[in-house]
């Protein structure tokens, strides 16, 4: 059990946002409202007189300090898990995406008129958010923090990749060449950008599932694609998988596999969250299992929760290399342990020996 509760600071120039996000934090028996300001220049006042708080909701657009400067400036001097909670964020503005690389955790894009309604319908996301930024850990702590169960009160049910495509009785496939599945959600934007930029054009195609809402896959392809020699993308539907190219599934949709000849190519497709999500984890890699089977290699990274594992044993299951990350390079221990505990997994990798696996399999064909 959780020895105390949460301590949760506020930062947003918005009474409103100040005053909702405080009010939705007071039914919860595991977190307490450690304090709010306006700027970031209070809130430094405030943190030397009561205290650091566990968890920083930050806004971006703030007087004095812009939220990413007094983010950047947290990760230098005392880092300590943050959510951007901000107008800014929606959809997936450079800003929103340049947070997640400097270290925030989450990201919630509230919207410029109805904030107040906004943050009362979205209470769930923004405390299984704050959960999550408790349980990660920053790059500067030699600590693991584990995902911890959690109640479903609240949450939609479960639903899993039955829902948008069925696992086909075991098949033998032919040998093409390899193709490269992975699935991340919380740090999994952090982490990417220490694998994909490490990578070169000899790489076997590669698809990705991040944990975003719709509008963020696109900003964060941009951005990879600029600092990596290989093309990145937000997946269109019909897009051919190519040796040196690498596809993230848009947000609000699921990406799956199709076998076409001796190629491949992605289908986007619209249907419920599975495990929770849209795009989900576990539908790429099922679709990887049912069409790619021994061509297949799949690595679960760092998240919340269990989206993967299942699609991960089932890729195992056909004779796909299957891989985690290990526990104290992730930001949250959640998704790796998960598929680890169910037998998905032939090996636990550090984020190094990740890129190198990776890079074997460029002399596979």
């Amino acid at each position: 059990m959780q020895e105390r509760a949460i301590k949760v600071f506020i930062v947003d120039d918005s009474a409103i946002a100040r005053t909702t996000i405080g009010t939705l934090l007071e039914g919860e028996s595991d977190i307490s409202l450690h304090g709010v300001a306006s700027d970031p220049i209070i809130a430094e006042s405030k943190f030397e007189r009561f205290g650091w708080p566990d968890v920083i909701i930050l806004d971006i657009e703030m007087p004095r300090m812009d939220g990413l400067t007094f983010l950047r400036k947290i990760m230098l001097e005392h880092p300590t898990p943050v959510i951007i909670c901000s107008s800014v964020a929606q959809k997936g503005s450079s800003k929103a995406i340049e947070a997640l690389f400097l270290g925030a955790v989450e990201v919630i894009a509230k919207p410029e008129v109805g904030l107040k309604i906004f943050l009362e319908e979205s209470k769930y996301t923004l405390i299984h958010a704050i959960k999550a930024a408790y349980e990660s850990k920053s790059s500067m702590k030699q600590k693991t923090i584990f995902s911890k169960p959690r109640s479903d009160k609240g949450l939609s049910p479960k639903i899993d990749a039955d829902a948008i495509l069925p696992l086909k009785s075991k098949l033998s496939h032919n040998l093409t060449h390899p193709l490269i599945v992975i699935g991340s959600s919380t740090g999994g934007v952090q982490t990417l950008e220490r694998i994909i930029p490490f990578l070169t054009q000899k790489t076997p195609p590669i698809l990705i599932v991040q944990h975003m809402p719709e509008g963020f896959t696109r900003s964060l392809s941009e951005r990879l694609n600029r600092m990596c020699t290989m093309f990145v993308k937000e997946a269109k539907d019909g897009d051919k998988l190519c040796y040196g190219h690498v596809l993230i599934a848009p947000g609000n949709k699921h990406m799956t596999l199709k076998r076409s000849a001796n190629t491949y190519v992605v289908e986007i497709k619209d249907g419920p969250k599975v495990s929770r999500h849209k795009p989900s984890i576990d539908v790429l890699f099922r679709s990887c299992a049912n069409e790619a089977g021994v061509n297949g290699m799949g690595f679960i990274l760092t998240g919340m929760g269990d989206d993967g594992a299942k699609g991960l044993k089932e890729m195992k299951e056909r004779g796909a290399k299957t891989y985690a990350q290990n526990k104290e390079s992730c930001i949250v221990y959640g998704m790796p342990k998960v598929a680890v505990e169910l037998g998905a997994v032939m090996e636990v990798l550090t984020l190094e020996e990740i890129v190198e696996t990776i890079k074997r399999s460029e002399n596979v064909h």
